[in-house]
């Protein structure tokens, strides 16, 4: 290789280096730290080393005057890129998308650390309530509340539980973000993960089987709930008030009850409880008194899209199907609630809580039709 020819290598050997060692210039969506070195009308000067001057003008000046009015030469400024390089050399910057976007991870780092926040509550609607975040509104649903803030109506009502809703605006409550989209500029809390790892503690001291006391702190639609000790609430589904059928739990229970309730569940840090698991089982005493094919009185207490169901004694029921009439009206006419009338058990599976019943009279109908069918069919 000749002196020239070595010369030449080592110099692109350089170039390659500092090539490399050169920081590549800041693009499109890249967020830039520098120094304001100037501000002019709807303008603000910025220097970003080693690039050059970087420029805030125009709309995004406007966007953000009222961040910029509060800046002054000297201020350190983060900035995210717009332009790589306007008309006039500059780098085009925002610093409303360099808030949104240092915004949006903070919240993603949020979820990830479940950082809690005491935010106040503006505005509710139907659905839970508005909070708002770093300037920007969040939703928290009102099956993310906390026991003590979930709105317990009496009736169900959409509008009465808008009305429990209203009086937490103004009040600060403690939340973490669970729900991040930046694209739909959407968050979303949660009350109840706040204090997760206490309940955890405290759900950890029961187990399936337990039998506990507790009073009565809201009777719902779907149940009741009842405050095993401060910090902890099991539910009572409706379907483990009474072993009788229970249309509203309200006419059984009233908030301040003291009651007994057993542990039949604990999962994901909630207790599941029962009040009729205290109580004996009917079908266990029915068990030895009924069979199928026995003739029993019953009182219809309620129709439903199958039939009517027909309780035979307290707490033991069997359904009457709707076939049984053809249509709803006819078996309307025909069996009234509250009335006694005959039937005849042609289920009855007191293990599984498993009882169909027909009316005495539909089944001697249908036992005399089938024992004359054979004496038809010889003449026929």
């Amino acid at each position: 290789m000749t002196t020239i020819e070595k010369t030449v290598l080592s110099k692109t050997v350089l170039m390659d280096k500092v090539m490399k060692d050169s920081p590549l210039p800041p693009q499109e969506g890249q967020l830039v730290e520098g120094k304001v070195i100037g501000h002019d009308k709807l303008r603000l000067y910025i220097d970003v080393k080693p690039f050059g001057t970087a420029l805030i003008y125009g709309r995004e000046y406007l966007n953000a005057r009222d961040v910029i009015k509060n800046i002054h030469d000297g201020d350190s400024v983060t900035a995210k890129v717009v332009e790589p390089e306007t008309e006039e050399g500059y780098i085009g910057l925002s610093l409303k998308e360099a808030r949104q976007a240092a915004t949006w991870s903070d919240a993603e780092e949020a979820i990830k650390n479940k950082t809690i926040f005491e935010l106040l509550v503006k505005d509710a609607n139907k659905g839970g309530l508005i909070i708002d975040w770093q300037n920007v509104s969040g939703f928290l649903p009102a099956s993310q509340l906390k026991e003590e803030h979930y709105p317990r109506v009496t009736d169900g009502n959409k509008d009465r539980i808008m009305e429990e809703l209203k009086k937490l605006i103004g009040k600060k409550i403690a939340v973490t973000i669970i729900g991040a989209t930046p694209k739909e500029d959407k968050l979303i809390f949660s009350e109840k993960t706040v204090g997760e790892k206490d309940r955890t503690e405290l759900v950890e001291k029961y187990k399936v089987g337990d039998v506990l006391d507790g009073e009565v702190t809201g009777a719902v639609d779907f149940g009741i709930f009842v405050k095993v000790e401060s910090g902890l609430e099991g539910l009572v589904h409706i379907s483990e008030l009474d072993w009788s059928l229970v249309e509203n739990p309200r006419k059984l229970f009233n908030v301040g009850d003291k009651v007994k309730a057993k542990v039949i569940e604990i999962k994901d840090g909630k207790v599941s409880l029962s009040i009729k698991a205290l109580k004996d089982n009917p079908w266990k005493s029915a068990e030895a008194k009924y069979k199928k094919g026995m003739k029993v009185s019953g009182v219809p207490i309620k129709y439903n899209k199958h039939g009517v169901l027909v309780s035979i004694e307290e707490g033991v029921a069997g359904l009457v199907h709707i076939s049984n009439y053809g249509t709803e009206d006819k078996m309307k006419q025909a069996l009234e609630l509250g009335k006694n009338y005959d039937f005849v058990m042609n289920l009855f599976e007191p293990k599984e809580q498993k009882m169909t019943l027909v009316p005495a009279d539909i089944a001697e109908k249908k036992a005399a039709e089938a024992a004359t069918a054979p004496a038809t069919e010889e003449k026929k």
